[in-house]
């Protein structure tokens, strides 16, 4: 969405924060009776260049989310994480120069453009791939966001674990946590409570969002355990979740599973512990679950407190590209997991989407 569109729908953007930025002017007062959506979707990876072109979308990737660009663009914040660096060149030394099977995604930096043409105004760059192509990556990922004033979360714990935006006279703090040491890391509770209070202080809204738990088809229920994959620590999840809530968090985003997980409610405030796939091109296998995909929307009030939500659901085909799913195979799977995992602390989900409190 171009940055006129923004404005006019009542978007407007904030530095980054970091030690060298100037601090922003602080937003309007919000009145009570104000209220913000967010729409929010999971891993994003649009096509790579590495370790050759075979993988990469027709038409360069300029259509690829072109049937979800009109509801992330009508959300006051539409967020997603992108699973890989946008850069233009480099060697990434988690692969042997003879790997044919190494999952390692660099993402041109033209495309994006796309991001921002979808409507995207948040990303979070804390995950187990923003790093594939080492600091360079991590440095040409932010450089290309920044031109494109889509603000960026938990590409590092230090700099830049959190990113703030002023939206309808509110400020919003999104934070981004993951499961290594370069970002703010979801197994660790008292740090990230700190993170979060230190956000209160500074915004209205607080919104968490997490890479975490197991990955694959048969890890789509939410454990009350440390999850272990791949020889990783990948959080409690529901503690994490719960932790951040306590410290102040308003909503909290998971992603990394590739397939979607079910919701939870939690003193009023809206869980979404695993959001699917949602464009993932040329890499990812895309079958059943990890086809399944989702935008989310979210209405919170002036207080963070989850007012109502919707479910679209979407579909991956092919090599990958997020589609609309008449069937809303989705929304029935969110539901039956969100019911299993959590019971009567599970949100109500309608047949056509809509969450309400029950």
């Amino acid at each position: 969405m171009l940055l006129f569109a923004a404005l006019a729908c009542g978007r407007s953007t904030d530095a980054q924060e970091s030690p060298a930025a100037k601090p922003a002017p602080s937003p309007t007062p919000a009145t009570a009776s104000e209220t913000i959506t967010i729409a929010a979707v999971g891993d994003i990876m649009l096509g790579s260049t590495y370790p050759n072109e075979s993988r990469m979308p027709p038409e360069d990737g300029a259509k690829l989310l072109e049937p979800v660009t009109s509801i992330l663009s009508a959300a006051d914040i539409a967020f997603g994480n992108l699973e890989g660096p946008l850069a233009d060149s480099g060697t990434s030394t988690k692969c042997r120069p003879t790997s044919t099977r190494c999952f390692a995604f660099r993402v041109p930096t033209r495309y994006g453009k796309y991001l921002k043409d979808a409507g995207f105004d948040i990303l979070s760059l804390a995950n187990n791939h923003a790093g594939d192509f080492g600091d360079s990556g991590r440095e040409s990922t932010r450089k290309t966001l920044d031109a494109l004033e889509i603000k960026h979360a938990g590409s590092d714990r230090h700099t830049y674990s959190t990113a703030y935006l002023n939206v309808k006279g509110k400020k919003v703090a999104f934070i981004g946590f993951a499961h290594n040491a370069i970002t703010p890391n979801v197994n660790d509770l008292d740090e990230a409570e700190r993170l979060v209070r230190a956000a209160k202080k500074k915004a209205d809204i607080v919104v968490v969002s997490f890479h975490g738990g197991a990955e694959g088809t048969d890890r789509q229920h939410v454990p009350s355990a440390t999850e272990i994959f791949a020889g990783e620590k990948r959080g409690n999840l529901p503690a994490f979740a719960h932790r951040v809530i306590d410290a102040g968090a308003a909503l909290v985003l998971g992603h990394g599973p590739h397939v979607m997980r079910g919701m939870d409610l939690y003193k009023g405030h809206l869980i979404v512990y695993s959001l699917g796939n949602f464009a993932t091109y040329g890499w990812f296998s895309l079958a059943a679950e990890t086809a399944l995909s989702e935008i989310v929307e979210v209405e919170i009030g002036a207080d963070g407190k989850f007012i109502k939500g919707k479910i679209t659901a979407l579909k991956q085909e092919g090599r990958g590209g997020p589609l609309l799913d008449q069937t809303n195979k989705s929304i029935e799977v969110v539901r039956s997991l969100s019911q299993a995992d959590f019971g009567q602390n599970s949100p109500k989900i309608a047949d056509d989407g809509k969450i309400t409190l029950k």
